[in-house]
């Protein structure tokens, strides 16, 4: 992050990546597979006024993450000249891609990674924090811890952890091959939690129509929060299915490509609860869009990874929920969020708050 320069008027220079593979504190275990490292694209994007924006975006898998490096790299490179304006530059890029169908997967990847990067470097330049730029105010949050696929003593030990720590919700994925298997680790987390401590369960879209059914309704007396994704992430019919006939409410949304997949997902009573990805709905400036799509519907949300950027968008969203606490890139950071007794507000550091530790990148960066 650098000093603001005493002007609002930025000019984009250039943008710079670097790839790496960020470590986590545990791996990241779902029905489908497991995440051992975060493969992340840093971006810094450099104005000609001096004032750099930071942002990364996540690539998912490995084998996505030199491709979406490149992406990043060439669409800012169209950028060059252009005013750091965060709508016009949206407006500009998206219309490139209107011939492919659209910005979606990497491209939108890349896309919003930019606007988060714009958009931080206009709140640096004018000295303020995200939020306090998006006419907002640092805010405490509650905060839930996020883990992934545990078996029963696993999840109990974990859960036991997060309560002690003030956590006041704890995540965990299912999904595992039997009911019995997913009962039995929900039971074990239930149990370790005080009564007030939100269990929320998340089966990442690994289940068909009729067994979502069949292993919702069994959670329906197990004492859980919410059941994310048990379907498919764009089977908007089948979870609102499931929406109308369970007493538990239904959470979706980290998989929406943009603010108007949310408004079809709630115009189909898809879900109870909403859960924008940052980088998925368009950065910056695609969640101030979905969080206006959230109150006219009335709809908590939720954020999804992303925290830092979270932090700031959430105090600024009407019907703010939860913050998810699955930190991606903490530890290529300078200063990581902080969690405190299960609460976290966005850094009075000017921008998003993100200063890279450069040692830390350099040892992680895939080269």
């Amino acid at each position: 992050m650098t000093a603001a320069s005493g002007t609002e008027a930025l000019t984009i220079r250039e943008v710079r990546t670097v790839p790496v593979l960020a470590p986590l504190a545990k791996p990241v275990r779902t029905a489908s597979g497991a995440i051992l490292q975060a493969p992340l694209v840093l971006i810094d994007l450099i104005t000609d006024e001096g004032v750099t924006g930071h942002a990364y975006v996540f690539a998912y898998q490995t084998s996505a993450l030199k491709a979406l490096d490149e992406l990043v790299r060439g669409v800012g490179a169209t950028l060059a000249g252009e005013a750091a304006v965060p709508f016009e530059v949206e407006r500009t890029l998206r219309s490139r891609f209107t011939l492919l169908g659209g910005p979606r997967n990497l491209a939108a990847f890349a896309l919003a990674g930019l606007d988060m990067a714009v958009w931080d470097a206009l709140a640096v330049a004018r000295g303020v924090p995200l939020v306090e730029l998006l006419g907002g105010r640092r805010k405490e949050l509650p905060v839930y811890a996020s883990f992934g696929l545990l078996g029963p003593q696993e999840a109990a030990a974990e859960c036991a952890a997060a309560a002690a720590a003030g956590f006041p919700g704890v995540k965990i994925k299912l999904g595992w091959p039997t009911l019995a298997e997913d009962l039995a680790a929900v039971r074990a987390a239930r149990q370790a939690l005080p009564e007030p401590a939100a269990l929320m369960v998340d089966f990442n879209q690994s289940l068909g129509l009729a067994e979502a059914a069949r292993r919702c309704r069994a959670l329906e007396d197990e004492g859980v929060y919410w059941i994310e994704e048990p379907v498919r992430c764009d089977d908007f019919a089948g979870h609102a299915a499931l929406a109308r006939m369970l007493d538990v409410p239904v959470q979706i949304g980290e998989n929406f490509a943009g603010p108007f997949e949310m408004q079809r997902a709630l115009e189909a009573r898809a879900c109870d609860f909403v859960m924008p990805d940052v980088q998925q709905i368009g950065g910056v400036t695609g969640w101030m869009r979905a969080a206006a799509v959230a109150q006219a519907y009335g709809c908590d949300c939720s954020s999804h990874i992303f925290v830092e950027a979270s932090a700031h968008l959430l105090a600024v969203t009407p019907t703010a929920h939860f913050l998810e606490h699955l930190d991606l890139a903490g530890r290529l950071l300078e200063a990581p969020l902080t969690v405190e007794r299960g609460k976290a507000e966005a850094p009075a550091r000017p921008g998003i708050g993100l200063a890279w530790d450069r040692a830390a990148v350099e040892r992680w960066r895939v080269h």
